[in-house]
């Protein structure tokens, strides 16, 4: 979705907003279509595995299986890296064989991308998501840089630095401008993805870093929301219930939080708080025009301390990218690209940039 470009920054943080403290938001959840569909489920976890079963289907047929009669959904990212690593040569060239083609698919999304107006003069492009955190993972990232280098697509690559698991909490501090978080200790934050829930709280550690380049989650919880049969409204209370817990651990603990919640999600978000479109995956109907998760969690945490609670809520690969902020100031535009459930992108524009990147 393409921001507008002459929007200015508001005093407070606005849901799905294009302005925020460090960095415009160009554009995020772009959907660029082909003959088959969205070039993004060509880069996604559950394309990789359709490559894994591809290369399996020639050694079933022989009996020579490495994984049996195991389903290719069922197999875990760790199991195919130590077969990469340790396997007899026939199953890790078949596990390598499916890094090589989701890798050409990886380049050929990005290639297409780069050639949209939002996209246009990309200098970088973080590599997140559950993907990410696997030696899979990053072997392909590395494959499909390389091979965009052999194409003269002067693009770099780069595996975000945080635990994909946690990018999506630490970035929603940055959501937030400087003065909201001068004397506090931390945030609640919370990552909500297609198969689960992440909620944590980040602490902020200003003291070291006043760009956050320290933050950190110190406590966090997750609830796996795609193996329980549950409703919306089942859904928002489980999260509520989490969110109070880590509250109550935070007055246990001492940790002063600031009176805000930072929330990624997927989807557009509109600037009320609503989801427009992009949140199949989760349990129930959210893209109603009478539902609003911000509205129905500041009913439940109506305070934080002594003041009333704020709740902010983006896109959840546009959070994730925020992680990324202190790593990226020395380029211009940049993006992120999350590999899981879907393929989450984003693309951003420095509002301050170093000198030396002048």
């Amino acid at each position: 979705m393409a921001k507008d470009e002459n929007s200015t920054q508001a005093d407070l943080p606005g849901h799905g907003a294009d302005i925020l403290p460090s960095v415009t938001v160009d554009s995020y959840n772009i959907e660029i279509e082909d003959q088959d569909g969205f070039i993004g489920d060509k880069a996604s976890r559950a394309a990789f595995f359709e490559y894994v079963e591809k290369w399996r289907k020639p050694l079933k047929d022989l009996g020579e299986d490495p994984f049996g009669d195991k389903p290719t959904e069922e197999l875990s990212k760790k199991k195919l890296a130590e077969l990469l690593a340790t396997g007899d040569p026939e199953a890790a060239s078949l596990v390598l064989s499916a890094i090589e083609d989701f890798a050409q698919q990886l380049a050929f999304v990005i290639r297409r991308y780069l050639r949209s107006k939002e996209w246009r003069d990309t200098e970088c492009i973080s590599i997140g998501g559950g993907f990410r955190g696997s030696r899979i993972g990053e072997l392909a990232v590395a494959r499909a840089g390389l091979l965009l280098r052999a194409e003269d697509i002067d693009i770099d690559l780069e595996l975000i630095r945080n635990d994909p698991d946690e990018a999506g909490l630490v970035g929603a501090a940055h959501l937030l401008p400087p003065w909201m978080l001068k004397g506090h200790d931390g945030i609640l934050a919370v990552d909500i993805g297609g198969t689960n829930f992440r909620t944590g709280i980040v602490e902020l550690n200003l003291g070291k870093s006043a760009e956050l380049a320290k933050a950190k989650v110190v406590k966090s919880d997750l609830w796996r929301h795609g193996d329980e049969e549950v409703n919306r409204e089942g859904a928002t209370d489980r999260l509520t219930e989490m969110l109070q817990d880590l509250l109550a651990w935070a007055r246990k603990n001492k940790i002063e939080l600031a009176p805000v919640i930072g929330i990624g999600c997927p989807g557009i978000i509109k600037d009320d708080g609503s989801i427009d479109r992009g949140g199949q995956n989760l349990p129930g109907n959210w893209e109603s025009s009478r539902f609003n998760l911000p509205q129905i969690i500041r009913e439940h945490i109506s305070q934080i301390g002594d003041s009333e609670t704020m709740v902010v809520i983006h896109n959840d690969a546009v959070v994730q990218g925020l992680s990324e902020l202190p790593y990226m100031k020395d380029r211009l535009r940049w993006g992120i690209l999350t590999i899981g459930t879907g393929l989450g992108n984003a693309r951003f524009t420095n509002r301050k940039v170093s000198k030396k990147a002048k």
